[in-house]
């Protein structure tokens, strides 16, 4: 979909069980990115699989089962690890209500039976102009958290 991120050197399988001497180019497999998703350096994604809305799947990290929306996955095979915004961000520090605030858009982010939805944007809509283009890096992003 629109706004995909892939990295230098990923890999998208097309087959489940390839063999040379079997074609099988007319049973090629969907895999699908959703919109804003990230796929880092050197991460494999297994053939068959959903990558969900601005999901953010680590550099090296294999991808063998569908992701959820905001998911940050890592390792081998990548698990969840937490959830990042829009933006990029880890969302971290949840209020009482399972609540998450992205450091740069501040956009809002509500957790509920291992999904996360925005409060503040519909997924499909596209951000704000005034939020479209960063100012800061993700270094001076961290180095600003209490």
């Amino acid at each position: 979909e629109d706004d995909v991120f892939l990295g230098p050197s990923c890999v998208l399988t097309n087959v489940t069980n390839p063999r040379s001497q079997v074609s099988r180019k007319s049973l090629y497999e969907e895999t699908r990115i959703r919109r804003g998703a990230t796929v880092g350096a050197n991460a494999t994604i297994v053939c068959g699989v959903t990558i969900g809305r601005y999901a953010f799947v680590a550099a090296g990290a294999l991808v063998a089962r569908d992701l959820p929306d905001y998911a940050f996955v890592m390792g081998m095979p990548a698990r969840v690890h937490g959830w990042m915004s829009r933006h990029g961000h880890r969302l971290v520090d949840p209020d009482s209500d399972r609540t998450f605030t992205c450091p740069e858009s501040g956009f809002r982010y509500q957790e509920c039976n291992e999904v996360l939805r925005c409060l503040d944007l519909d997924e499909e809509e596209p951000l704000p102009e005034h939020l479209a283009v960063g100012s800061q890096t993700y270094d001076q992003f961290k180095n600003e958290a209490p």
